[in-house]
């Protein structure tokens, strides 16, 4: 008990300095209606894919939106997507889990922002593909800390070897939300680094 309550006040006192840098930039008006929108279509679209375990374009929206707008705005908008979906889907323990793994999501994607892999088409889809086993790695650790005792290598292991096939999901629905999503940005030609904000 005394380690789950740790790592709640852990993963809470992560999520906070960005809520209150967030809080603190001057943002127009308009920025943050773009920003409360893309929440709504990140936490909306994981809704009706409830039914298929792990599959979903929530992940999808969090890394396109991240490597679009910068870590700030792409951390604010993981974090806050995993709280605003479970409210549809259910609230508990795991969602600090899952806003601190979608948070760091959406932040390593903006970190892509100004490279040249944002607008490599491999590039991020494989970062996609990987992100999907990241995610489930973070939360398979929500499951160890809370229910395996005594927590030791091998039940690390059989843990994240149980949960392979999941992630292996996840990974594969980022990657195909992500292809599609990049043939249609070419077909029209657009870039990652040519989508900003107009005053």
């Amino acid at each position: 008990m005394q380690s789950i309550l740790f790592s709640f006040i852990c993963l809470i006192a992560s999520v906070i300095p960005f809520y209150w840098k967030f809080e603190s930039s001057a943002l127009k008006a308009r920025e943050v209606v773009f920003l409360a929108v893309l929440i709504a279509i990140a936490a909306v679209s994981r809704v009706p894919f409830a039914i298929i375990p792990n599959v979903q374009p929530t992940s999808f929206v969090i890394i396109t939106a991240g490597a679009v707008l910068g870590p700030e705005s792409g951390f604010i908008i993981g974090s806050t997507v995993a709280l605003t979906s479970n409210m549809f889907l259910g609230q508990g323990p795991w969602t600090p889990w899952q806003m601190f793994a979608w948070g760091m999501m959406g932040m390593t994607a903006g970190l892509l922002k100004n490279t040249p892999l944002v607008n490599h088409k491999y590039a991020m889809v494989l970062f996609g593909f990987v992100w999907g086993f990241v995610f489930g790695w973070i939360m398979d650790l929500w499951y160890l800390v809370a229910y395996i005792n005594p927590l030791n290598f091998k039940a690390m292991l059989l843990t994240f070897l149980g949960t392979g096939y999941f992630d292996l999901l996840h990974a594969l629905s980022n990657v195909f939300f992500l292809t599609d999503f990049l043939q249609l940005m070419e077909k029209d030609h657009y870039s990652f680094q040519n989508q900003v904000w107009t005053a």
